[in-house]
């Protein structure tokens, strides 16, 4: 049973959201790059300790904690039935870190639109995301049931890596519709064309 939340942790999810809405504001007006953390915070009219409590970098204020969801991606997959396939287990995985922000469709569309559209942010992204294939390896060699070593086995991060860029191409894909098409079927085709 999920612990109900607090006072506290409604309020701290404000003050976050109201950041968030600030920080996309100006990255919108004056670009992502040209936008400094303290711009953000006179704007959102926080200090710059309690933001940087917050986010403690401005592609936080974008990607939120990519550690944090990493994390989750890593548990989802080890926490499904043995008898699923890994390809399903890294889908649920994506499924659960897809739907776990408490931002709407609009939102999740400018921050994905923002990713993809300004470099620095992608590659920054992208660089988080490389940790998270990291991470999966050895729970999807166990799923595979190839045996963990101090190296990567090749074919575990191949599907690992599979997953990611087909993940990443529906993503990129949904936002150059503009969000009105669904990201999960672009996902299935994409996969089903790498995997043939």
């Amino acid at each position: 049973m999920e612990k109900p939340s607090t006072l506290w942790d409604r309020s701290r999810q404000a003050v976050v959201a109201e950041i968030v809405d600030t920080a996309l504001k100006l990255f919108a007006e004056q670009g992502y790059e040209a936008t400094t953390m303290a711009q953000v915070a006179t704007s959102a009219g926080v200090s710059q300790r309690s933001l940087f409590r917050y986010f403690g970098t401005k592609e936080d204020l974008v990607c939120g904690d990519q550690d944090a969801l990493g994390d989750l991606l890593v548990a989802t997959v080890e926490a499904q039935p043995p008898e699923v396939s890994t390809w399903d287990a890294l889908r649920a995985g994506f499924t659960t870190i897809l739907t776990a922000s408490n931002h709407t469709p609009q939102r999740v569309l400018e921050i994905s639109t923002l990713i993809f559209e300004n470099p620095p942010l992608r590659s920054r992204y992208f660089e988080k995301r490389l940790r998270w294939q990291r991470a999966l390896a050895p729970v999807v060699e166990k799923r595979m049931g190839i045996e963990s070593g101090e190296i990567p086995d090749a074919r575990a991060m191949g599907v690992i890596a599979t997953v990611f860029a087909c993940v990443d191409t529906a993503s990129e894909l949904w936002v150059r519709h503009g969000g009105k098409a669904d990201a999960f079927e672009l996902y299935e085709q994409a996969l089903a064309a790498v995997r043939g």
